[in-house]
């Protein structure tokens, strides 16, 4: 309890002090106006080449600063990427019911929940995809009613976002059944997350559970499926449980390597260990078009598990992604150094530590440090 109120506290700082920015949307959908809340990253501005994850909230009016302090808060730890962030404010005249409404016996969008469903599939993302530069990946979230009606872009043949964040869904009818089944048909990959917890309303927990047992039994490497169900916590309370888990699901692969990563999943590895980590950014790009420089902290976990199972011959293969990542750096040199000294070739060793010398210092890579690795090997 005392983590979370930490969390909880270090979240409302976060968001307390960034930026956002609100204007409102004309909609000719909606034949109305609506406010729109939006977070642009630190660092839009410095990149202008750079395009950024969307990040798409209904209820933007609770629901944008927990999720924009979480963001933040992961970014700064470089755990979560930063991205772009829309908050569509639902709070006014009883926007959120009206917006969501359902017919009764379909399940599907009625009167205005239809107007609301294309507004943002025909008039909202096409106006964020012009006007900023929105990654492919797309993430839409909501709370019980918008949750539940989030999951209708999931009937689609071509589903309108790549991940789904259904915080305690009011679930139209047969939705729970349904779901499961476009989960089995949607073929390109699809990230979801959902929740409950032991003090939500009763009778949405009962069905979102048993979406749960429905979707449990389909096993496909294009689903990336979480559910949680939380004890000791509320309708209102799982919200700020369920945020973190969420996200940290849909960028598990954006994170750097750690201890336990390195423990359980590499240097227990019999061989393949740069292997391991190209494709590791590799599904980076491929699953949330991501595409980034090889942290160098990621560098060293693969070195330390060369090292580690004395598969010296794989620096080679290190130095080639370190060339393509760091051109300028002496990281590259220093591999074929660390290869040559470890298989006892001490000449090309020296020569290479002696080469990284003349390169740009790289984390704890220094210059002294190269001239005194090749001098240690001249005085052997």
């Amino acid at each position: 309890m005392k983590n979370f109120l930490l969390l909880i506290t270090l979240i409302t700082f976060i968001a307390a002090d960034a930026q956002k920015t609100v204007e409102t949307f004309p909609s000719k959908k909606l034949k109305e106006d609506r406010e729109l809340t939006i977070s642009l990253p630190p660092s839009y501005a410095k990149n202008p080449a750079k395009k950024y994850p969307l990040l798409l909230l209904l209820d933007g009016d609770y629901l944008f600063d927990p999720f924009q302090g979480a963001i933040q808060y992961g970014n700064y730890w470089d755990d979560l990427p930063e991205v772009i962030i829309v908050g569509i404010s639902q709070n006014k005249n009883n926007e959120r019911e009206n917006d969501c409404s359902v017919d009764a016996t379909t399940g599907l969008p009625d009167e205005k929940g239809d107007r609301f469903f294309e507004f943002l599939g025909l008039e909202l993302m096409p106006y964020l995809e012009k006007n900023f530069r929105l990654a492919p990946f797309k993430i839409i979230a909501g709370h019980d009613v918008t949750a539940g009606f989030l999951n209708l872009y999931l009937y689609k043949d071509q589903p309108l976002f790549n991940a789904y964040i259904s915080l305690s869904p009011e679930l139209p009818l047969g939705m729970e059944e349904q779901l499961p089944e476009r989960f089995s048909l949607i073929t390109t990959p699809i990230f979801y997350y959902h929740s409950t917890a032991d003090g939500d309303l009763k009778k949405m927990r009962t069905r979102i559970q048993a979406l749960d047992a429905a979707a449990k039994k389909i096993s496909k490497p294009t689903l990336n499926y979480q559910f949680d169900d939380f004890k000791g916590a509320s309708h209102y309370s799982l919200v700020l449980h369920s945020i973190p888990n969420a996200l940290y699901q849909f960028f598990a692969v954006y994170q750097p390597i750690s201890s336990a990563e390195f423990n359980e999943k590499i240097v227990t590895l019999p061989g393949g260990f740069v292997d391991y980590l190209i494709n590791k950014y590799d599904v980076m790009e491929k699953s949330l078009n991501i595409k980034m420089q090889v942290r160098l902290n990621d560098f060293k976990a693969i070195e330390a598990a060369i090292l580690k199972n004395k598969a010296y011959a794989e620096f080679d293969k290190l130095a080639d992604l370190a060339r393509k990542n760091y051109p300028k750096s002496m990281l590259a040199d220093y591999e074929m150094g660390l290869m040559y000294e470890k298989t006892g070739d001490l000449k090309r060793a020296v020569k290479s530590y002696q080469s990284a010398y003349q390169k740009e210092e790289i984390g704890n890579l220094t210059k002294d440090m190269m001239l005194n690795k090749a001098d240690e090997i001249k005085n052997m």
